[in-house]
């Protein structure tokens, strides 16, 4: 799939003032998420030693890019994502529990299926913090969605002041909560994409819980790499986009593996 602009979309203001938008809007949303989630900035990698085993495998069928470097005489892999980079830099850094990490993260995923939303060129922010293993939980995983979906309401109301001329806000007061398996159960003849596109149709803002493993169709809601996140304490953030009428993923986040999720997993996937 390409690009695809619809014939109705004008911008409101110039190719040069949307530069400046972009960069005043990363900068709060920066600022305002590191405050919200107690977060410190670092500096990423963008290439890793494969054997360093901190490369992620996404959804355990995309190859990394890789190039061989002659003054160590080793092959490197370019970054597809940071997953597991970040819980060894916490562990590097020493953060204590309740503080994390976050960096502006850049990577090339040569597999990407590419459409309006998705580039072989990755650039997202990316955060990590420190938790116990008894706020491994759903109200933990709840309560920080709750928190980033009130810097993305910050940052829309910080845009929509700074530039007028742009749509007024359309992001609702809370975001619904709802579980991938309830979602096919509310939906069960539409595809995952579908369903994605009818849920935020309804609530505008939704945060769908639990995605990785097999539901009740045999299917998955979409696919999740075994050793990342814990499948029944992830999801993903998910807006309409009035645009293109359909949802738009804005986070893919969740609580990590602990061992006994990675060994279910694990076996799950047959990846052992």
């Amino acid at each position: 799939m390409c690009l695809i602009i619809p014939a109705q979309y004008k911008s409101s203001i110039g190719v040069i003032q949307t530069q400046q938008a972009i960069k005043d809007l990363k900068d709060y949303f920066e600022q305002r998420l590191s405050e919200e989630l107690k977060l410190t900035r670092v500096s990423s990698p963008l290439f890793v030693l494969p054997e360093t085993g901190t490369n992620d495998n996404l959804n355990g069928v995309e190859k990394a890019v890789n190039f061989n470097v002659p003054n160590i005489n080793k092959n490197v892999e370019i970054v597809q994502s940071l997953a597991k980079w970040k819980r060894v830099a916490l562990k590097k850094y020493g953060f204590e529990t309740g503080r994390g990490i976050y960096t502006d993260m850049n990577a090339i995923r040569k597999d990407e299926e590419l459409d309006n939303i998705h580039s072989i060129y990755v650039d997202q922010w990316d955060w990590e913090k420190v938790i116990t293993k008894e706020e491994r939980t759903t109200d933990t995983l709840k309560s920080t969605v709750k928190k980033i979906f009130s810097v993305f309401k910050a940052t829309e109301d910080f845009v929509s002041k700074q530039y007028p001329s742009i749509e007024e806000n359309i992001l609702p007061q809370e975001i619904t909560f709802i579980t991938s398996q309830e979602l096919e159960d509310l939906y069960p003849n539409l595809t995952p994409k579908e369903r994605e596109n009818a849920i935020c149709k309804k609530y505008k803002a939704v945060f769908i819980q639990g995605i990785g493993d097999i539901l009740k169709s045999g299917e998955k809601h979409d696919g999740r790499s075994p050793d990342y996140d814990d499948w029944t304490l992830n999801g993903d953030i998910l807006f309409y986009d009035p645009l293109f009428d359909s949802a738009i993923e804005l986070s893919s986040m969740g609580i990590r593996v602990d061992k006994e999720a990675l060994d279910y997993q694990l076996k799950k996937a047959n990846c052992e």
